[in-house]
């Protein structure tokens, strides 16, 4: 149920905007990229409204880097919802925006990344992004990793602009839609030496490799993060995701069979 109770003139009053709508993490800064990030998964803004920035996490939200340390200080999650606010509320005059900044030199030449947190939470949305990049200078790359499955196979797989390529990633609540046999997509694993032993190709050495490896099954050494590392333990996102699909779907049999005897 939603809480909003902002007013209409609060919806469309953008915050106070940034020089640079696109900004550079360490790991990104040191390959060139640029990034465009998002809040990790749901969250609320100051007036008490709610977002859902990954409305297809599944087995990863427990598991996500960007919900704990740097992403968590609260000048960068401010930042991130900036970001948020402006594509949910203010879309048109944020890609009015991301559109003219895009055609500044300090992009030739370059990719960007498109969320190294949050994901694709509305056709509205992804729609922006695809006109963006279609009307985009030829020499600017975009790529993503995403969960989205569903929505790319409607808006961007039957005619994808030339300039962008992206990684399908598990441990979603769609990847059973996803053919691991000829899809691109990544995992991640414990270890390097357990993503290699399963016939996956390590990106470490560049997030690149995520979208222009030879192979089409990308492997992710899990984030250091103790806390995290305990609890993936043994099992990669796609393990954890089909063993979460499966609870969930015994669930629903004892609940069907619950409504049944109370039927008969």
């Amino acid at each position: 149920m939603s809480t909003d109770t902002t007013t209409d003139e609060s919806r469309t009053t953008p915050p106070k905007p940034r020089r640079w709508l696109l900004t550079q993490n360490r790991q990104l800064r040191a390959e060139g990229i640029f990034n465009w990030p998002l809040p990790a998964w749901g969250g609320h803004f100051q007036d008490g409204t709610t977002y859902n920035a990954c409305p297809e996490a599944g087995a990863c939200a427990k598991l996500c880097y960007a919900r704990v340390g740097t992403y968590r200080w609260p000048v960068v999650l401010a930042a991130h919802e900036r970001n948020m606010w402006m594509v949910k509320h203010a879309l048109a005059d944020w890609e009015v925006q991301m559109a003219e900044e895009l055609r500044h030199k300090r992009y030739r030449g370059k990719w960007i990344r498109l969320h190294d947190s949050g994901d694709f939470f509305s056709d509205e949305y992804l729609e922006a992004w695809l006109r963006i990049m279609r009307n985009a200078p030829e020499d600017t790359w975009f790529y993503c990793y995403t969960k989205s499955v569903s929505r790319f196979r409607r808006l961007v797989e039957p005619n994808p602009p030339k300039n962008f390529l992206w990684c399908y990633s598990l441990g979603g609540k769609e990847d059973k839609l996803l053919d691991l046999e000829t899809d691109r997509h990544a995992d991640v694993f414990p270890s390097v030496a357990e993503l290699e032993e399963a016939g996956y190709t390590d990106q470490t050495e560049s997030d690149l490799l995520s979208v222009l490896s030879d192979s089409h099954m990308v492997g992710i050494p899990a984030n250091r993060i103790p806390m995290l590392l305990k609890r993936q333990g043994s099992e990669t996102f796609s393990s954890l995701q089909r063993a979460l699909d499966k609870k969930l779907a015994e669930k629903r049999q004892r609940a069907a069979e619950a409504a049944l005897d109370l039927a008969s």
